[in-house]
C-alpha cells in the first residue's frame, strides 16, 4: 500500500485523548513573534513573560532574549520549568504576558485562560486551520476578538517530541495575538492581518538545536 502524503492528510494532526502533544516550536519562529511585539509598541525588555507549556523550553530560551522575566511550566515533568496545570487556577504571580504553543486538543481552553490572566496580551502559535470552524467562530473569536494575525509565509517544521533543522511539513502555522487589560478583548474590529516575511535565516542563532 502506498502512503498518502497530500497536503490534505498531512495538515491532519489527530493526538489521542492522553497524549501529551509535544511539539517543540523552533526558536527562530519565538523571535519572530517577539520582532513583531517590539516594532508595534510595548517594551519588552520590562515586561514579564508566563509559558504554560514549555516543554523541554525550546520556546522560553529565546522569549528570555526580549522579556525581562520568563517563567515556564508544563503538566508533564520535562525537567524544564515548574510542572503545573495551567487551566485550573493557582498561586502563580502576575504575567504581562502569556506565550505558548498550545496542546492541539487543548487550544481553545488555553486562549481563554490566557486572556483572562495576562495584564496586557497572549500570543498562541497554531495552525492556520485553526481560524476556521463555525464552534470555534462563536465560542471564541467572536467573544474575544485578537488584535493581530501574523502568517508565516515560510513553513515552521514542528515533529512530535523533537526539533531537527532538516525537516519539512505540509502545515501553515501563525500567532494569533490578543491584547488583555487594559484593553478589553472584545473592543477590536477587524484584527489587524500581518505576513510574516522569510525570516529563518536571519532569526537562527548558534546552539538552537543542541541536544
Amino acid at each position: 500500500m502506498t502512503q498518502n502524503n497530500s497536503a490534505a492528510v498531512m495538515q491532519r494532526r489527530h493526538e489521542p485523548h492522553d497524549s501529551l502533544d509535544f511539539f517543540p516550536t523552533p526558536p527562530w519562529a519565538t523571535r519572530a513573534l517577539c520582532e513583531y511585539l517590539r516594532q508595534v509598541g510595548p517594551l519588552l525588555s520590562t515586561k514579564r513573560v508566563w509559558e504554560p507549556a514549555c516543554g523541554e523550553g525550546h520556546m522560553l530560551r529565546p522569549l528570555a532574549e526580549y522579556f525581562e522575566m520568563v517563567y515556564g511550566s508544563d503538566i508533564a515533568p520535562y525537567g524544564f520549568g515548574a510542572v503545573r496545570d495551567f487551566l485550573f487556577p493557582g498561586d502563580e504571580p502576575t504575567f504581562d504576558w502569556i506565550v505558548t504553543n498550545p496542546p492541539f486538543r487543548l487550544g481553545e481552553q488555553f486562549v481563554q485562560t490566557m486572556i483572562e490572566r495576562a495584564r496586557e496580551g497572549a500570543a498562541v502559535l497554531v495552525r492556520t486551520s485553526f481560524l476556521e470552524g463555525i464552534g470555534r467562530y462563536r465560542d471564541l473569536f467572536s467573544r474575544f476578538k485578537p488584535s493581530a494575525i501574523l502568517q508565516f509565509t515560510e513553513r515552521v517544521p514542528m515533529l512530535k517530541g523533537k526539533l531537527d533543522p532538516e525537516s519539512s511539513t505540509a502545515t501553515s502555522y501563525c500567532w494569533i495575538v490578543w491584547r488583555c487589560r487594559p484593553h478589553k478583548p472584545d473592543s477590536y474590529g477587524m484584527p489587524m492581518f500581518v505576513w510574516i516575511p522569510p525570516c529563518r535565516r536571519s532569526l537562527e542563532r548558534q546552539g538552537d538545536y543542541a541536544a
